[in-house]
């Protein structure tokens, strides 16, 4: 393994092109939309639990900061100009400024942090992953709460009865997929190249 490498990507395609980086780019937003539509609505919540987390820890460590910004943006793009990409196939505008804009900011901020995170490969080993996933989750939960308690001018008991209690059992799980899988991956890779 090339100790420059700062990505899963890096590592697995040290020379990329504009095109290849297109492909990653594109391929992550329908990643994106695909998993934004695994919707579960919550009863007296305007935000559902959706994939969309799991794929931001996945794009950010495994893309790096950058490109997963870069194509997280690009979702968030499509979305507002229109293409049914949110949850429940919602699109527009009112989505990113709407009761759920928080959590979209926070996965855009998330995407990138993790990306970080894995550029001093933090994803490679268990006891490092899994806390650099929760830090990601923090940073989408926190910013999504603090906008949706200012957008509904709700309590904070409702904000986090309607914006974070009914996701914490979901979330622990895409950590754990996102936090195990990625050691797994380095593994496999560190084996082959020795």
């Amino acid at each position: 393994m090339s100790l420059s490498a700062t990505s899963l990507r890096a590592t697995l395609m040290p020379r990329t092109s504009a095109l290849t980086n297109t492909l990653l780019v594109v391929s992550g937003v329908f990643a994106l939309a695909i998993l934004a539509q695994i919707a579960i609505p919550v009863p007296g919540s305007p935000v559902p639990v959706t994939g969309q987390t799991l794929g931001v820890l996945l794009i950010g460590t495994a893309y790096g900061s950058t490109l997963g910004v870069t194509t997280f943006a690009l979702y968030l793009l499509v979305g507002i100009a229109g293409a049914p990409v949110f949850a429940n196939n919602g699109f527009g505008i009112d989505r990113v400024i709407g009761a759920t804009g928080g959590y979209l900011i926070g996965m855009l901020l998330a995407t990138y942090v993790v990306g970080q995170l894995a550029r001093l490969r933090l994803d490679q080993k268990f006891l490092t992953a899994l806390p650099s996933m929760l830090i990601g989750t923090i940073i989408t939960f926190g910013f999504g709460l603090l906008w949706l308690h200012q957008y509904t001018g709700q309590s904070w008991g409702w904000t986090i009865s309607a914006g974070l209690t009914p996701f914490i059992a979901g979330e622990v799980f895409k950590i754990a997929i996102a936090g195990t899988s990625l050691p797994i991956i380095w593994r496999l890779i560190n084996r082959k190249n020795s």
